[in-house]
């Protein structure tokens, strides 16, 4: 059968979480390239124009740069917001209204040839060539800060036009981090810090017994870490705390088989990249292991075995007030502090409460039953003298989580079978790397393009195009998977092919889950080994196993509900009641521009925080959450 009508077979899903905005996938326009074209030329005209506007204070003269269909898409350059605005007229609006409420000017722009990967270039729109462009780094100036953009010239109508423009604010002016040959000194002789060395310093800070967080971080996974470097860079005092024995262990005490879907190109943290050796797909204990060398690489403040024990906001103060309890690992004593950040972070992971659907019976189940993927400490090999005892495993879920915990329990000797509840976008981990990836994140790419220049490049397209390329990388998944994804469907395993058809990232994006990344399952699912129950819902739970709506009995003697997450926002419920998580506002999915809800941004609670996503969201918008809470430290931005 013909690949191209697999991919036309598979069905869109368009599921999202509550009230987030479905951004339509961009139509590309028609272009052309002058023969002959000399990009970097092209490039500076367009610069020197926009730098002419910009001198003139000539808003409608820069808009009229860009496409009909042109846009501006901004991280805090200038709106202290994520921004992305569509259209000549309403460019200038935007410009316009930055200068007047924020008092953010742009005053400058540079092509930026610094690095050879950085020269402007040839490219396309598409994935597949047929919408030529010129695509160039730029750095800028403004009234606060400098930052790092990129932008996409078209020629339409005989001449060259904007098609998308990237602002990103990367440092504040007076605040610059400490790199390279702004570096401390290090040494602290004459009377530094009461004549402490640095060993002292260190416990002191550690401990706050000089001084108060500003930021209080709740959860030391890849987001309150990250977070509390940048934050570090910037001069902020934040304290991270975690309910862990000790950093790293929210992955060392997850399923034994875990390993990271995502390879170790895409994964880096920031100012410190894992080491060439590394495998490609990270075990979770070895990420937990570089977690806890990057704390003390880093020299960020983590306190482990630490409770919230109360949380109030003092509105007219600015600021909260909160009480924590640390348990001394060597002594099991308990000492209670109270701080008064101006800022908190919930760093507690990618989403929120577990899903565990209501199923009646659940409490007759006379087996092992596990009420969510964290739960699972892997599968138990058999005992002794019971090797040929038929051991029977059901699991509840058929995205990562349950497809892993369904391979470990089979190669465990189990006999399984997955219950798939509604369709499953899947990819194989080779298409990801090779397709999905590859063009910005691959061992051979990051030779000539530095994954920061990556991660710009990524985020510099609106989230209209970026679907828009999105639904072209798709139809070359499912091209490559076409066995693997036809060998699926004779199983009995329903699949799509995502959101509008764009795949595994806008399914992260929008709904936090609802794909795999096949490792290794699939497989054993075509050969029979994992057997599924695809398209109904259960009944009950009995005392032998799973009754399915359609009378099936499924026996087990283990059952495990890898039912995913809700929203990061029931855990702020969870966390702190009803009043304050009603005062923020819904997480993750798209606003009508395409940015992200609530994610690195104002909640509407002040000085409260989202921070969550894989490693390379945290590592790349962490950057930007930090410039937020730094310029309000500063003055130079609203508290709210």
């Amino acid at each position: 059968m013909a690949s191209s009508s697999l991919a036309d077979r598979l069905p869109h899903d368009n599921r999202m979480e509550d009230g987030s905005f479905n951004v339509v996938p961009a139509v590309f326009p028609e272009t052309t390239f002058p023969e002959g074209t000399d990009v970097t030329k092209v490039a500076e005209d367009a610069v020197a124009a926009i730098n002419k506007s910009l001198a003139a204070k000539d808003y409608k003269g820069l808009s009229s740069l860009f496409t009909p269909c042109g846009q501006w898409r901004d991280h805090l350059a200038l709106s202290w917001g994520f921004r992305t605005v569509q259209s000549p007229e309403k460019i200038a609006s935007f410009l316009e209204e930055s200068a007047k409420v924020t008092k953010q000017q742009l005053t400058s722009f540079a092509v930026d040839k610094s690095q050879p990967q950085r020269v402007p270039v040839q490219a396309s729109l598409d994935v597949y060539g047929k919408h030529p462009c010129v695509v160039a780094y730029t750095t800028f100036e403004s009234s606060v800060g400098t930052g790092r953009g990129v932008f996409r010239l078209i020629y339409i109508g005989g001449a060259w036009k904007i098609y998308t423009f990237y602002t990103a604010l990367y440092e504040l002016k007076g605040h610059e981090e400490p790199l390279g040959p702004r570096r401390t000194l290090g040494a602290s002789h004459g009377g530094g810090r009461n004549m402490k060395n640095w060993k002292e310093q260190r416990e002191e800070d550690l401990a706050f017994t000089a001084s108060e967080p500003s930021v209080l971080i709740l959860g030391a996974g890849q987001g309150g870490l990250t977070l509390a470097a940048r934050l570090k860079m910037l001069g902020v005092k934040t304290l991270v705390v975690d309910r862990e024995q000790r950093v790293g262990d929210n992955w060392r005490g997850r399923y034994r088989q875990l390993v990271l879907h995502d390879p170790i190109w895409f994964d880096h943290m920031p100012y410190l990249n894992f080491p060439a050796f590394w495998p490609i797909f990270t075990p979770k204990d070895k990420l937990g292991d570089f977690f806890e060398a990057y704390v003390a690489l880093l020299e960020l403040n983590v306190w482990t075995r630490t409770e919230i024990k109360s949380l109030a906001y003092d509105a007219a103060a600015k600021r909260y007030t909160v009480t924590v309890e640390r348990t001394d690992a060597a002594t099991g004593k308990t000492e209670t502090r109270t701080f008064h950040p101006q800022h908190i972070v919930q760093a507690t992971g990618h989403s929120g409460k577990k899903n565990m659907p209501t199923v009646p019976g659940v409490d007759s189940f006379k087996g092992e039953l596990l009420c969510h993927s964290s739960e699972f400490p892997g599968a138990k090999p058999p005992a002794a003298g019971q090797e040929s005892k038929v051991r029977r495993a059901v699991v509840v879920g058929s995205c990562n989580s349950g497809h892993d915990i369904a391979q470990d329990l089979y190669e465990n000797g189990y006999e399984v079978t997955m219950v798939q509840r509604s369709s499953t976008c899947v990819v194989s981990s080779k298409a990801i790397a090779d397709i999905g990836l590859g063009g910005l994140y691959s061992e051979k790419v990051q030779a000539t393009l530095p994954v920061d220049d990556a991660d710009l490049l990524l985020w510099s397209s609106p989230t209209n195009i970026f679907k828009a390329v999105q639904v072209q990388v798709t139809q070359l998944e499912i091209e490559h998977d076409t066995q693997l994804l036809e060998g699926l469907q004779k199983a009995g395993f329903a699949l799509d092919r995502g959101t509008d058809g764009a795949g595994l990232f806008l399914k992260y994006f929008q709904r936090g889950g609802g794909y795999y990344i096949d490792v290794g399952a699939s497989q054993l699912i075509i050969e029979g080994k994992i057997k599924v129950k695809s398209g109904q819902a259960i009944a009950k739970v009995s005392e032998s196993g799973l009754e399915m709506a359609d009378g099936t009995q499924l026996p087990a003697d283990i059952v495990v509900f890898a039912t995913g997450y809700q929203n990061m926002r029931t855990q702020t419920r969870v966390l702190f009641g009803d009043k304050l998580a009603d005062q923020t506002r819904d997480v993750w999915g798209f606003d009508q521009e395409g940015e992200f809800r609530t994610m690195w941004r104002g909640s509407g609670q002040p000085g409260y925080w989202y921070m969550g996503g894989n490693l390379a969201l945290a590592r790349y918008f962490g950057k930007f959450l930090a410039l937020q809470i730094k310029a309000q430290e500063e003055g130079l931005m609203p508290y709210a």
